[in-house]
Order: structure tokens, then C-alpha cells, then sequence
């Protein structure tokens, strides 16, 4: 009789827990089957237990795009809000029809397919005709393989990265902007504040909800990096991560074990290993922040 009673609720929440079983949870379980097996994708899978951890965990190439990682969070992460608050705080000082044109124009690269942005930065890189080497020979400055220095490549994707993801860390910033009351502005220049002891003791302490979404948002993104180093250094499942593996990332490391390794038992045990390290970061991100709301 009860089930008979509910039937229509059933039947409203089935969908969702159709496509929730078939798009996320039996991925994850089969994944984690895998992982503890060695498989090729043809042979019947055969138990390896944690073989596959161990292989990747020691592994140079895991080691290096670790490394890489770490550094490329350290810069991108924090210098990408820098930028967006800087864009952010820019588009607000305008009205009208020019504070909508500053604010498309910023946003555009992220509406942009990741392979037009890659194409349209390999032009500005490239060694003999790019225009960040015109601009730079006009100073006398040599001619720089910006895609193929170990010394420039992770710097030449930051600079993509940021490019690209300004524009939408710009959109949130810019509606934090709106929330905060005029009141205190004008109480702040009453006193005799400056724009800088403003944006200072104003701005940022109100955007601290915003700059917390956009900084956790921008660290688990850069966890997951891929296609930008992958289409930048023409990647493919066999050659990936350019000269010296200078932009190898662990997400890259992970698609070139399956496809090109034909390895998919490492490469879930690799996924495993990517989707706890994300959980555990983003899980301290919100510690910390409830935290800092208590002191």
C-alpha cells in the first residue's frame, strides 16, 4: 500500500538516480576494481592488490608531475586572483557601455575552445615569427623557444592559464563588488582613506566568502590541469609532456599510462589517487575556513 502511495515520487526521482548510478557511481566502483588489478583493456583483469599504487607512487614520471604541480599552484593560483581582482576593480570604476565592454572583452578567453586559446598562444610563442618574440627583438632580445625551454615552459603556461581564467574569477569578484554597502566607502573617504587603505580595509575583508570560493575553485581546477600543457606541447598518448617532461602533470601522466601505456590498472589507481588528494584538499580548505569564522 505504502509503496504503492509513493510510486509517483519514485517515478520523479528516478531519472536522477538513473543517470547518478550510471554516470558516477558505478564509475567509481568499476574504477576502483581496476585499480587493484592489472588489465589492459583486452585479458581478463588479474589481482594485483596495491601493485598499481606502488608502481606510480615510485615512479620518476609521477614524481615530476607532482613537482610540477606544487609549483605551478604556487604561482597560477594566487597570482590568477590577483589578476581577476585587479580586472574586477577596474571594470567597477566604469559605467555604463564601457563597463560592459571591458567586461566582455576580460571574459572572452574563457568562452574560448581550449584549442583556439592553445593555437592562438603557440602564434605568440613561436620562435621565429611568434609576437612575443617580435616585441622582445625590438629590445634586442634573442630569439626564445618559449615551448621548448625547460626554463620557460611552465611560465608560458601560467601565463595561458591566467589569460584564460581571469575573465570568469573576474565575473564573481565583480558581483562580490556589488554586495558591498556604498555606505562604507563613503564613510572611509569622509575620514580621509585613500583608495589603496580602501580596497585594504574594505574590499577584500567583504570579498573574504568570494575569494575563498575562487581560490578552492582555482586550486582543485589546477589539480586537474590538462589540456592546456597537452595542446601547447602537441602532446599525444605517446609523447606527452614536453622536452624533459617540463609540463607533466599528473592528469596527463594518468591519460598516457591508459592510452599509451595501455595500462588501465594503473591508470584508475592514478585516478583514485587524484580524486582523494582533491577530496582531502578541498575538506581542509572548508576546516580551515569555518576555522578562521570562529576565531
Amino acid at each position: 500500500m505504502s509503496f504503492r502511495r509513493y510510486l509517483p515520487h519514485y517515478l520523479m526521482v528516478a531519472p536522477f538516480m538513473i543517470l547518478f548510478v550510471a554516470f558516477f557511481l558505478y564509475p567509481i566502483l568499476s574504477g576502483l576494481f581496476y585499480s587493484f588489478h592489472d588489465w589492459n583493456g583486452v585479458k581478463a583483469p588479474e589481482f594485483v592488490g596495491f601493485g598499481n599504487y606502488d608502481r606510480i607512487l615510485v615512479s620518476r614520471e609521477f614524481l615530476r608531475a607532482m613537482g610540477n604541480l606544487f609549483f605551478y599552484i604556487a604561482i597560477t593560483v594566487p597570482l590568477g586572483i590577483f589578476v581577476a581582482l585587479g580586472l574586477a576593480l577596474l571594470v567597477d570604476s566604469f559605467t555604463g557601455r564601457w563597463a560592459n565592454f571591458f567586461r566582455n572583452a576580460f571574459f572572452m578567453p574563457v568562452v574560448l575552445p581550449a584549442f583556439l586559446a592553445a593555437t592562438i598562444w603557440r602564434w605568440i610563442y613561436a620562435p621565429n615569427f611568434g609576437l612575443l618574440n617580435m616585441i622582445l627583438g625590438w629590445f634586442g632580445v634573442p630569439s626564445i623557444n618559449f615551448l621548448n625551454d625547460t626554463g620557460t615552459m611552465i611560465y608560458a603556461l601560467i601565463a595561458v592559464d591566467i589569460w584564460v581564467s581571469a575573465g570568469f574569477n573576474m565575473v564573481i569578484i565583480l558581483a562580490g563588488l556589488k554586495n558591498i554597502p556604498t555606505e562604507l566607502y563613503e564613510a572611509a573617504r569622509l575620514d580621509g582613506a585613500t583608495k589603496l587603505q580602501q580596497i585594504r580595509h574594505i574590499t577584500i575583508p567583504m570579498l573574504g566568502p568570494v575569494l575563498f570560493f575562487v581560490f578552492t575553485y582555482g586550486l582543485i581546477s589546477a589539480m586537474q590541469v590538462f589540456d592546456k600543457p597537452w595542446l601547447l606541447t602537441g602532446s599525444s598518448f605517446t609523447s606527452y609532456g614536453g622536452r624533459r617532461n617540463a609540463l607533466l602533470f599528473p592528469v596527463m601522466d594518468m591519460m598516457g599510462r591508459a592510452f599509451g601505456g595501455v595500462k588501465f590498472g594503473e591508470a584508475a589507481a592514478y585516478g583514485f589517487l587524484l580524486t582523494v588528494a582533491i577530496v582531502f584538499v578541498t575538506a581542509l580548505m572548508f576546516a580551515l575556513r569555518a576555522w578562521s569564522e570562529r576565531k
